[in-house]
């Protein structure tokens, strides 16, 4: 996989959090809309000031959650990769029928794409942290926090058990896929710098090359001693034929015959 490719897919998670500002933007231009109390279909509701912008938001969203994950396969082409790309792929066509469908002019589309979001999303990140987790212990850890805070948040709302206001609980729920993908990409782009990688990475490639360098250093002591060793026997060896030249005057003419 080049670079390249893994850093647009990077930026297009990352630029999900367009989500956030275009919400802010949208809800500034009426009042009385609570993001405790209030859903975040009542923004792209027909009837709310600046609604357009408010469901153009939802269907670039489903772009960039599609288009990053199919620009991101190689990287996700462990089983747990292909399940979070399955599970996006859910919340895109989600998101975009959320923004196709007003909750005012089709309620059955509008809540059909909701489901499919809000179940996507927290599985596509418990999905996503296990497929991730061999490159950061950290970024798996939390991606799979925000996966089940996700679920918990998708299970309370679609049940109406009201932990939480229902703005809140939506809210909570429907957060975590823009929060998580950005802070997925952040990581992906940071891991496809050349010369960049993990911390385990990192620890990984110095203890192997220390371990050369102490390979390569008990080499060099071994052969050094072992030319140490043929010295010596060699000294040794002439020593004993001096000492016995000396001691015995015939010995050499007795070697001879």
């Amino acid at each position: 996989m080049t670079s390249h490719r893994l850093r647009w897919g990077a930026l297009a998670w990352l630029l999900t959090l367009q989500f956030f500002v275009v919400e802010t933007v949208v809800q500034l231009r009426g009042e009385g809309h609570s993001r405790i109390d209030d859903v975040i279909s009542d923004l792209g509701a027909t009837t709310w000031p600046g609604h357009q912008a408010m469901n153009a938001s939802f269907v670039v969203q489903a772009a960039l959650v599609l288009g990053g994950a199919l620009l991101l396969r190689p990287v996700l082409s462990s089983v747990a990769g292909r399940v979070a790309t399955w599970s996006f792929a859910a919340a895109a066509v989600g998101t975009l029928l959320v923004g196709v469908f007003p909750s005012d002019t089709s309620g059955a589309g509008h809540g059909t794409g909701a489901v499919f979001y809000l179940v996507g999303s927290a599985l596509g990140l418990i999905a996503l942290a296990y497929a991730l987790r061999p490159r950061s212990e950290l970024l798996g850890s939390t991606l799979v926090l925000l996966g089940l805070v996700g679920a918990a948040a998708t299970t309370f709302f679609l049940t109406g058990v009201e932990v939480l206001a229902e703005g809140a609980t939506e809210r909570a729920a429907a957060y975590v896929l823009p929060i998580g993908l950005a802070v997925a990409g952040m990581a992906l782009w940071r891991f496809g710098t050349p010369g960049s990688g993990t911390r385990d990475e990192e620890r990984a490639g110095r203890r192997a090359l220390a371990a050369e360098r102490a390979r390569q250093r008990d080499e060099a002591l071994e052969a050094a001693a072992r030319r140490a060793e043929d010295t010596r026997r060699r000294q040794d060896g002439s020593d004993a034929v001096d000492d016995l030249d000396a001691e015995d005057p015939w010995a050499s003419s007795g070697r001879a015959d």
